[in-house]
């Protein structure tokens, strides 16, 4: 985070922040990247000079970032809008990808969701090219008119307004190249009584970030937006965990931010397994009455890179116990204690991160049944869903405020007030097989309705469900075909 951005913040926009808490947003980015040079950098001697390696590292960090996103975005989450019009605005089809698709939405939803996890925050910014703005803010969107969505990382959202641990005001922070010089952009949210305006601001840079002076903004960015507007153009996602660090201001914590210890705890095991595989190659002492030209001035580091496998000693090995003058020395491997270790250490990472005791395994040979494969699961699925609140709450305030846009900007055909249900993949979660068995079992003893069953399994809306029922067992739905096409589903 640039220090002068908040600096400049603090002078013009009357607020009183301060940049401390970024350090920790640094120092989990630098784990998450594999390699947090205090504790991954060794020093070592070889009794002639100081050294220095890098531990070998399992990266464990980003592994686990990687999985809760694979968990909360795939390519089986989904947005549910119950109006034709809206839904096409928003997901489009296979010829018009809407806002989503030209915005690549789902791939970089996804890769958000890894950087919200290891950053603690993540946003994504709506912002308008080719927008025609009034001298006074207000604006309208022309045909040609774009709909970006700008996704951004922790390091880049300074929250100006917290209520409640919800920002409702923010800044956001970009680096950019205009014709090979390097620029940041500064967008400032501030809500003005019921209307939120969108300040815009470009600094010049040097290559490390330090801004010199503020610069003319381009003609395509108006210095000034009133979006008209009582909800943010932005929104904000942060994991369900409450932070405990002191001057967050909204920002929310690492996945991983209680689990530094047990990190450093996998390295070390994984560390340790490769040092003595390093270590446990074999050597072959030579006595030196076998070379007659060795001197023995210098110290012989038998595990030095060009010195793998013979080592020379200045005196006879043979000691009086008729040793050889060639000896060799097999170290053990120590195999099995080292992956034990590494096993145990894996362990309680993913205890810690959410994933319970036994998200890790390489034990692949093993069979389970479905009982076992549930109950190992439980802590996962209850953390995942707390996830799923945060992550709900997210895209429906980002998909709401596209609807209100495209209601009053766009085409009056899409409705602000649509329903909006996002839809999650549980299959990394259960066995969906089982789920779907026992459903079944559900719907044929009465327990549950057919139409709740598609609901759930087809990402139908009530309404489409009943009809795709009635239409199944041969009734009169009452609907035309039209009718029915309009009830939209979980696509």
């Amino acid at each position: 985070m640039n220090n002068e951005i908040i600096n400049y913040l603090n002078k013009n926009c009357g607020c009183s922040l301060s940049g401390d808490y970024y350090k920790h947003i640094d120092e989990w980015r630098s784990w998450w990247a594999g390699f947090h040079e205090p504790f991954h950098r060794i020093k070592t001697s070889d009794g002639k000079k100081r050294k220095s390696r890098d531990m070998y590292t399992m990266k464990m960090a980003k592994k686990v970032c990687e999985d809760w996103a694979s968990i909360l975005i795939n390519d089986k989450t989904s947005i549910n809008i119950d109006d034709e019009h809206s839904k096409m605005f928003i997901v489009g089809d296979t010829e018009n990808g809407g806002v989503f698709g030209s915005n690549n939405f789902w791939n970089e939803a996804n890769g958000l969701m890894e950087r919200m996890m290891w950053s603690g925050t993540a946003a994504i910014v709506i912002r308008l090219k080719n927008a025609s703005v009034n001298d006074d803010g207000t604006f309208r969107l022309d045909p040609e008119t774009r709909i970006d969505l700008n996704y951004i990382d922790a390091d880049m959202i300074i929250p100006l307004t917290c209520d409640n641990g919800i920002i409702t005001e923010a800044a956001f922070c970009s680096e950019l190249c205009i014709h090979g010089k390097n620029r940041i952009y500064l967008e400032i949210h501030r809500l003005d009584g019921k209307e939120y305006i969108i300040e815009n601001h470009i600094f010049k840079a040097e290559s490390g970030g330090v801004i010199l002076r503020e610069d003319k903004l381009p003609e395509s960015i108006p210095k000034v937006i009133r979006t008209g507007y009582n909800r943010p153009w932005f929104s904000i996602c942060k994991p369900a965990a409450v932070n405990h660090i002191s001057g967050n201001n909204g920002l929310g914590c690492s996945v991983f931010c209680n689990a530094i210890d047990n990190l450093k705890g996998v390295d070390l095991a994984y560390n340790n397994f490769n040092s003595d595989i390093w270590l446990g190659q074999k050597k072959v002492f030579l006595s030196k009455s076998l070379m007659s030209d060795m001197t023995g001035a210098e110290p012989i580091v038998p595990d030095d890179v060009n010195q793998q496998l013979f080592c020379y000693v200045t005196e006879s090995i043979d000691d009086g116990t008729g040793k050889p003058l060639v000896q060799e020395h097999n170290p053990d491997l120590r195999i099995k204690d080292n992956s034990d270790a590494v096993q145990a250490q894996l362990d309680y990472l993913s205890f810690k991160v959410g994933f319970g005791t036994k998200h890790y395994q390489f034990n692949s040979g093993s069979i389970v049944t479905a009982t076992q494969y549930t109950g190992d699961k439980q802590e996962l699925l209850q953390n995942a869903h707390k996830h799923f609140i945060h992550v709900e709450s997210f895209l429906h305030t980002l998909v709401k405020t596209l609807l209100w846009i495209g209601h009053n900007y766009i085409d009056s055909e899409v409705k602000a007030e649509a329903k909006v249900t996002v839809i999650f993949d549980q299959s990394p979660l259960i066995d969906e097989n089982a789920e779907r068995m026992r459903d079944l079992q559900e719907v044929r003893d009465g327990i549950k309705a057919a139409w709740e069953y598609r609901m759930k399994w087809y990402g139908e809306t009530e309404d489409k469900a009943k009809v795709m029922i009635a239409e199944i067992s041969g009734e009169d739905t009452g609907f035309s075909d039209d009718e029915i096409m309009g009830f939209g589903d979980g696509g």
